[in-house]
């Protein structure tokens, strides 16, 4: 397949993301590692020949104006953008704070559209494509996981909304519905609850699942990585991509038996 140039966020060490550029490296496509501190960028990643890092903050739109004319100056164009740094929040809904709840949403919503709205022109000339890195917590209602698992519902929505409102300018938008990924993706969440909750009583299991002890095993992050080469490189099927452990079970039964995969994992008191 011809060398594409392929834009990835979020690509701390640990992270989907670095796994993403590594894979897509090794496949001889030249990437764009970005992250908003590029010294948590592995070095193993930072020193291929065929990897270009620069700091990117998809919050602030100053950094992503500079980031599109780093990649402009380049003179590569961008065939792929894919939008995966995002971050995670568990609580229960009674004690969410509203403000880190908005930051959250922030990152895991707007900064995905504020990047697709600033690439747009380098995506439109190549006729590229937009990976969307969503999640099958989209698509299911997991207790204490209310503020996260919405930001990616609406990451999914606006995705297929834009997959038919950039198909006529020539560029796919994919989303992926990652299942059950080991990661670091939980290390920076800083759980806890405030002292009125009246979750106290089951603050520790809660806290698994904050931190996400508590969650289902899943594939290791390279390996789930190499699995998306395809999906990200390629020029097929658009839309929904269910990808990794527990996805296409997620799928299914998220149709036709929605409130069985939905009740709370734990009795509450």
């Amino acid at each position: 397949m011809p060398e594409k140039t392929i834009l990835v966020t979020g690509c701390s060490a640990g992270g989907i993301g670095a796994a993403i550029a590594s894979a897509l490296a090794t496949h001889h496509h030249h990437v764009f590692a970005t992250a908003r501190n590029i010294s948590k960028i592995p070095e193993s990643l930072s020193s291929l020949d065929n990897v270009t890092i620069f700091p990117l903050d998809v919050c602030d739109l100053a950094s992503i104006r500079e980031a599109v004319k780093f990649v402009t100056d380049s003179g590569r164009g961008l065939d792929v953008q894919v939008n995966n740094a995002g971050a995670a929040y568990g609580t229960p809904v009674l004690d969410i704070d509203i403000e880190r709840a908005q930051k959250l949403y922030d990152l895991n919503v707007w900064g995905p559209i504020r990047m697709i709205q600033a690439f747009s022109k380098l995506l439109i000339a190549s006729r590229g494509r937009v990976v969307n890195i969503s999640t099958c917590g989209a698509v299911v209602y997991t207790t204490w996981m209310g503020v996260y698992s919405s930001s990616k519902a609406a990451l999914t929505n606006l995705s297929k909304v834009l997959r038919l409102e950039l198909a006529p300018f020539g560029v796919a938008v994919v989303t992926i519905m990652a299942g059950t990924i080991n990661s670091h993706f939980h290390d920076n969440d800083d759980f806890h609850l405030p002292p009125t909750s009246l979750s106290i009583p089951i603050e520790k299991i809660i806290t698994g699942w904050a931190n996400g002890e508590s969650k289902p095993k899943g594939m290791p992050a390279e390996k789930f990585a190499e699995t998306l080469v395809d999906d990200i490189v390629g020029s097929g099927t658009t839309g929904l991509l269910w990808r990794g452990v527990n996805s296409n079970p997620i799928k299914s039964l998220g149709k036709f038996a929605p409130q069985f995969i939905t009740a709370s994992p734990h009795p509450h008191p």
